[in-house]
């Protein structure tokens, strides 16, 4: 059968491949740690799922309106001025099912056959197939472990072109946990207010998984609210992954266009979900912090037994909960016939070699490192660090 052209500009996703290939090997009894899931090993709060059964047993049941219910929005509204002091309408928010959606719809509701949009890299997997999705063009600016995988405003600059649409930054990020300053972004938005016609598709769903301090925000930035298409939802703070509940808040045109496309391809998410995530919104918020507390002690951990490990580059992560390590000092290295020669080859070593699943750089845009899911117990940590460190010393 002949697919459509669309569908060959597509990668498939490197994270779920290397979950899934792991889930394998697990199943034919081997003992595999997996470092390449990304989201909490925590299960969702109680108050909410008590929220998700009260919604089932009151009949919470039908389509819901296509940009969420109202409820929902308020809340968000409600979260969003309360924690960030930025002003949204309801109207202005869509949402989807999962923060993923909402970028992918954002994406598609601005661009068109031959716009640019700027990615930083090392980025989360999806974004450049996002764009090749909406016939765009991924514009990639490198930024390494030198420079903290953070980009700067000359970077931003050399980068913007006539033909740029929209600038994709995200904070906390996935896949190096590094997160921007207030600073730093002003840095940003002042190169951004030279050019009106860029948007800022701005994702923010690791913002409560943040180790230094309040999250910053492009939007609070002067003039940036009104160009800025902020994505968020309650997978990661809330540990709600499955629950498929993410949003944008936008200027009201892109809101409104956002809306007009998620009518015709998914209309609302699950309505339980919804309910769900107003308790997260307005309910007890202590869960989220005992959360993070953990994902800063695990971080420590990892990032003590990585720097133990020759050969290794680390750098000290600010938020989420992944590890983004340099590990090309391996590249060229060889045990017994196998030779590692990218950064996926080195993944797929440590999987087959140590059992432990980790993804490769090269799907992030960063062929020279790979990376670790510390959304995992410190027993597992340890071991897996153990592991690693171990098949790192049988390469010569």
């Amino acid at each position: 059968m002949q697919l459509s052209a669309r569908l060959n500009r597509l990668a498939p996703s490197a994270t779920l491949a290397m979950s899934q290939k792991s889930a394998e090997l697990k199943a034919q009894g081997i003992d595999i740690i997996n470092l390449s899931v990304g989201e909490p090993d925590f299960n969702t709060p109680d108050h909410i799922k008590e929220a998700a059964k009260k919604a089932v047993d009151e009949n919470w049941s039908r389509y819901s309106p296509v940009p969420g219910y109202l409820d929902l929005r308020q809340a968000i509204c409600d979260k969003l001025k309360r924690e960030n002091d930025l002003e949204y309408a309801p109207t202005q928010i869509v949402v989807g099912n999962g923060a993923k959606q909402a970028v992918c719809n954002v994406i598609l509701a601005l661009v068109n056959e031959g716009d640019e949009v700027i990615i930083p890299a090392p980025y989360w997997v999806s974004y450049p197939d996002m764009v090749r999705l909406a016939d765009g063009t991924p514009v990639i600016v490198e930024a390494g472990i030198e420079q903290n995988f953070k980009i700067t405003p000359e970077q931003l600059a050399a980068a913007i072109t006539p033909r740029t649409r929209a600038l994709i930054l995200c904070s906390p990020s996935n896949p190096t946990g590094s997160v921007y300053s207030a600073a730093e972004l002003e840095g940003l938005a002042a190169v951004l207010r030279k050019h009106p016609q860029v948007v800022v598709i701005a994702d923010e769903i690791y913002e409560h998984i943040n180790y230094v301090g309040r999250h910053a925000s492009i939007a609070s930035c002067e003039g940036m609210k009104e160009r800025t298409a902020l994505i968020n939802g309650v997978s990661k703070a809330y540990a709600m992954t499955g629950w498929r509940i993410g949003f944008v808040a936008a200027p009201l045109d892109l809101a409104k266009g956002v809306n007009k496309l998620q009518g015709q391809y998914t209309s609302g998410p699950c309505s339980v979900s919804q309910k769900a995530a107003v308790e997260a919104f307005v309910g007890d918020q202590r869960p989220v912090e005992e959360m993070r507390q953990a994902f800063l002690r695990r971080k420590n951990l990892i990032v003590q037994l990585a720097k133990e490990i020759s050969g290794f580059e680390v750098n000290d992560p600010e938020g989420a909960f992944y590890l983004f390590p340099k590990c090309s000092s391996y590249f060229g290295k060889s045990c017994g016939t196998r030779t590692i020669r990218t950064a996926d080859d080195f993944a797929l070593y440590l999987l087959e070699e140590a059992h432990v699943a980790t993804v490769g750089g090269d799907s992030f845009g960063s062929p020279e490192c790979f990376r670790m899911s510390y959304a995992t117990s410190d027993e597992n940590i340890v071991e897996a660090m153990r592991r690693i460190k171990e098949a790192c010393e049988k390469l010569q």
